[in-house]
């Protein structure tokens, strides 16, 4: 008899892009069950562009206790807990669903019916979520993570751009700047600008500068001019993932805007400093069509440090250079750098 599960999910962007692959799995070896994800309101939108999900609920409440009355009301039969957290434990076991499952961390497995081993060694986060339904016999056939944009949400975004000038025949490069974790992950913004006046000079290239409102600063370190769309702060996840769709290419740091253009479809330029590109790159674009993502990363004795805020001089992001990233961008779009080849 088809019953509901539900899905806790992580509450970073990045981090909820990379556990779409295990919930594609779920999805899979429970096609009659109704699948439920519980989200934090910061990505709740994401998961209602996913197609493997029935159902969103924003976990949104002022406490655990609210959290936990309105995962009660869903009547599930299993919770699927991927944040490793006791809280999320707690919650779901005060929600009172009788089965509930996760990786036996931060002394919760009292509280869990299925308590798995964490896998040991070094793993992109997305396996490691994979992992875990792995081991609640939902074997991964190859499953991917995957976002389908809307129609309004296209339409939206493309009345947006040509507000800003943009018509329909232009070739775009999405650009993320910011990056949550913190400045040890950011490439100098000033940079951003100078590979997308490269991009404007060599191809007549504009580029679209997308964050959230917290990376207003960041965007403002970006000279602005007629090649540059600067939306930051202005879409919400469903207008940004439209915007994205609008791109031929994507060009960011370790964000969750990385992982959302990725899950898109885009072919990715990402800048990697203190953070670990074997444990958070990009996952492939769904398409087998796609070019390749271009992870670029400069070898300096200190990174992956996985520090928030660099101590010495920054050196893993200052030695990459605009010219190193803009030619990423060219073979990704299949043009002829001036004088050179692809």
């Amino acid at each position: 008899m088809p019953e509901t599960i539900v899905v806790l999910t992580p509450n970073w962007l990045g981090d909820a892009v990379m556990v779409l692959p295990a919930l594609a799995a779920v999805r899979r070896h429970h096609p009659a069950d109704t699948l439920v994800v519980a989200a934090r309101p910061s990505t709740a939108a994401l998961f209602r562009m996913v197609p493997e999900v029935d159902r969103v609920l924003p976990l949104d409440g002022p406490s655990r206790r609210a959290d936990a009355e309105a995962l009660a009301q869903i009547g599930a039969g299993v919770a699927l807990l991927f944040p490793n957290s006791f809280g999320s434990a707690w919650t779901v076991r005060r929600a009172g669903i009788p089965e509930r499952w996760g990786f036996a961390s931060d002394f919760r497995r009292p509280l869990l019916t299925k308590a798995v081993r964490k896998p040991r060694g070094r793993l992109h986060q997305s396996a490691y979520y994979l992992g875990l339904v792995s081991a609640l016999g939902m074997t991964p056939t190859g499953e991917q993570a995957r976002i389908v944009v809307s129609e309004q949400a296209r339409r939206g975004a493309a009345q947006v751009l040509a507000r800003h000038g943009v018509g329909d025949g232009a070739v775009l490069v999405g650009m993320a700047p910011g990056a949550a974790y913190g400045g040890a992950k950011q490439w100098p913004p000033e940079r951003f600008g100078r590979v997308a006046r490269l991009l404007h000079e060599r191809h007549g290239i504009v580029s679209v500068v997308v964050g959230s409102r917290a990376d207003r600063a960041t965007g403002d370190q970006i000279v602005p001019g007629p090649h540059i769309v600067d939306l930051i702060g202005q879409t919400d996840l469903p207008l940004l993932a439209g915007v994205m769709s609008c791109a031929r290419t994507f060009v960011s740091n370790d964000s969750g805007a990385m992982h959302m253009a990725a899950a898109v479809g885009l072919p990715v330029t990402a800048l990697f400093g203190a953070t670990d590109e074997r444990a958070t790159a990009p996952l492939d674009p769904a398409s087998p069509s796609a070019p390749p993502h271009e992870i670029l990363t400069c070898d300096v004795f200190c990174r992956p440090c996985m520090l928030r805020e660099c101590p010495i001089d920054h050196r893993c992001m200052k030695r990459i250079e605009p010219e190193r990233v803009c030619a990423a961008v060219e073979r990704q779009l299949g043009v002829r750098p001036p004088g050179g080849d692809l």
